[in-house]
């Protein structure tokens, strides 16, 4: 065993991770990135075809954002943020305000994705607390969400593999049933459907919907729950029902901003607006770590008095605004004005998709592939006909998973449901290697 793998399992503790499977898979230690591409210490080179926890938007040392943060550095490396500011920043909001959906104008700071979805959950209620409906306490939120794994945020998601243990540390959260396409109980698709499935969604707000500060959603793409992906009429209905009864309605775009659905929030194939937009992993190229919740003029306004009225945000961390994030950022933005990188993208979409379903769907285990912009799911079932999952037990996404690392290939499934999420730079050559491996490793673990 190589030096560094022992000096790895010696101290390390990897997220998301059993450590008694790195008896059989031990860690791969990467020196080096270019591209899609990775490149461990042996000099194998891997296809980052999940961007790296799907945050790395343009590629692994795009030359344009390292110039950007070698510039910053040299001049400010961080500045406490209360108080103190600087052009970075300043620019970054600017430049997203003319971007995201309209009414989102008011930029608060975070480090990581699930502090902005805690800080926004906060000023939810705070801001009904301080105009008048103090009875507005509780939150709303789909069924398998995910929104991060601090103590709120995991209250606010529903995957068990992540929340189960630690219920009775919970928040208590009002569920509503989340769309199941897929599995539709309506028997509809995804295009001939009205969101039939909303009938939910109007129980829970006729029941709760006067004592709830906010829904939190993650819009048309729920990614933990296996990339599953729902209509935008479901986000317009959500937008009517939350104006109805004075809820917030807080968009998670943490995964699904900056292009990842084939437009730069996920929210603009719905041409509604949330109130509060929650931003990170694309925000800087999966450069630095930065996270962001924005509201609208009107939430703001509620926080804004004489200091002994009480009315501040009291929330802070120390990161926040940090310049160095926020020149990535900046340098993000620059590319994807210039290089029309959008456009390619969702050209580039067509063929990923149509190639996929070509080549998964005659298999004999593949349930359904969706897609949404450049991501693309494939859903392994054990019967095509009754749609019934197969063995979680027999872990055969990660037995797939484990043969595309040897042909070069990073796929890490959600279970039994292999995605691709790659770069928005990812080229049509790429699309072919890395579906040819992923379809030989299916049929060594599934043969047809």
């Amino acid at each position: 065993m190589n030096e560094w793998i022992k000096k790895d399992l010696k101290y390390i503790w990897h997220p998301c991770s059993q450590m008694k499977d790195y008896e059989t898979l031990s860690p791969m230690i990467i020196e080096k990135g270019e591209g899609i591409y990775l490149y461990d210490i042996n000099g194998k080179k891997y296809l980052d075809v999940i961007s790296s926890w799907w945050c790395n938007l343009l590629g692994h040392c795009n030359p344009k954002i390292n110039e950007a943060i070698k510039k910053q550095i040299d001049n400010l490396e961080h500045v406490i943020f209360a108080n103190f500011s600087h052009k970075p920043a300043i620019t970054l909001c600017e430049r997203l305000t003319k971007i995201l959906p309209k009414g989102l104008c008011k930029f608060n700071f975070t480090d990581n994705g699930s502090s902005a979805i805690e800080a926004a959950m906060k000023v939810s209620f705070q801001y009904h607390e301080q105009t008048g409906n103090p009875q507005k306490t509780k939150f709303m939120a789909l069924t398998d969400a995910y929104h991060g794994e601090t103590i709120g945020a995991l209250s606010v998601g529903d995957c068990d593999l992540y929340t189960k243990l630690y219920k009775p540390i919970l928040m208590d959260i009002i569920r509503i049933k989340a769309p199941d396409c897929y599995r539709c109980p309506y028997g509809k698709t995804r295009d001939n459907c009205c969101c039939e499935c909303f009938e939910d969604a109007e129980k829970q707000f006729e029941k709760f919907g006067n004592e709830t500060a906010a829904i939190l959603v993650e819009p048309l793409l729920q990614g933990s729950a296996g990339m599953k992906i729902y209509p935008p009429l479901y986000l317009k209905k959500l937008r009517e029902i939350c104006d109805k009864y004075n809820v917030h309605l807080l968009a998670d775009e943490i995964a699904t901003g900056f292009g990842r659905t084939g437009k730069m929030f996920a929210f603009d194939h719905a041409e509604v607006s949330p109130d509060i937009m929650c931003l990170s992993k694309g925000l800087t190229g999966g450069y630095m770590p930065c996270a962001m919740f924005v509201t609208t003029q009107k939430i703001y306004d509620a926080f804004y008095d004489d200091y002994n009225s009480g009315k501040a945000f009291m929330h802070s961390h120390t990161y926040s605004g940090n310049p160095l994030a926020c020149s990535a950022a900046n340098a993000v933005l620059d590319i994807l004005e210039d290089e029309s990188i959008l456009k390619q993208a969702q050209e580039n979409a067509i063929y990923f998709n149509k190639i996929i379903k070509d080549k998964f769907l005659p298999h004999k285990n593949v349930g359904e592939v969706r897609s949404i912009g450049l991501i693309n799911a494939i859903e392994l079932v054990k019967n095509k006909a009754t749609k019934e999952p197969l063995e979680s037990r027999l872990r055969t996404g990660y037995q797939i998973y484990k043969k595309a690392l040897k042909k070069g290939v990073i796929l890490r499934p959600l279970g039994d449901i292999i995605y691709f999420n790659p770069p928005l730079i990812i080229e049509k050559k790429d699309m072919d290697l890395v579906t040819d491996i992923a379809l030989e490793c299916l049929k060594e673990i599934l043969p047809e």
